[in-house]
């Protein structure tokens, strides 16, 4: 699958400091039985972003001006626990999210946005606090995939690790089929080779 590249990516920063945020709360389970996944933005964090009557909370991040389409969530500890939803992740990026930042991940939560083409980054609480205090207003954050950095306007710089392969991936847009695909040449090989080795391991099509 073909993905959005994530080379430089800079812009807000919305700041959700709320502990263990399930996927039910990033998009319930009954919104995935009608929508397709590039339909389920009105419906991601609903429960905090709309009232009883169906208005929009002002007091929620993302509803305020400056965070709408923001590229970057600052979230609290466990952020994406629960069940194995891939679909929260499309929710997330349906709001423009490209980035998640948080102390730590639901670990299915964590692979999935890899799978998906949103990078997740794991800093301490007190960065993610530093950079939330420099981008209240929404002044714009940057984040450096090939050089693994994270930059805020004040000149506020923390460094962040990723697997190489999955920096990769996310760096050229691909999926995990994607980089198997990009040594197609050389699967095609040890193929035509094992044919040879092993005539009995590759049954004749009739």
């Amino acid at each position: 699958m073909s993905l959005r590249p994530f080379t430089v990516v800079s812009g807000p920063a919305a700041h959700l400091p709320r502990t263990n945020v399930d996927t039910d709360v990033i998009i319930r389970i009954e919104r995935l039985t009608t929508l397709t996944r590039e339909e389920l933005g009105p419906y991601a964090f609903e429960a905090l972003r709309y009232r009883e009557d169906g208005s929009e909370d002002p007091e929620c991040v993302f509803n305020r001006s400056e965070f709408r389409n923001a590229p970057f969530l600052l979230a609290g500890e466990n952020f994406g626990c629960g069940s194995s939803r891939e679909p929260a992740v499309s929710a997330l990026q349906c709001l423009g999210i490209r980035c998640v930042i948080a102390p730590s991940f639901g670990d299915i939560f964590f692979s999935n946005c890899f799978q998906n083409g949103v990078l997740p980054i794991r800093l301490p609480a007190a960065d993610i606090d530093r950079v939330a205090a420099a981008c209240r207003n929404g002044e714009p954050l940057s984040v450096d995939l090939n050089a693994q950095t994270l930059n805020t306007h004040d000149g506020f710089c923390a460094r962040f690790t990723v697997d190489p392969l999955r920096r990769e991936a996310l760096l050229h847009g691909l999926d995990d089929i994607g980089l198997t695909l990009r040594e197609e040449a050389l699967i095609t090989e040890w193929q035509r080779l094992d044919r040879i080795s092993r005539p009995w391991a590759w049954p004749v099509k009739r």
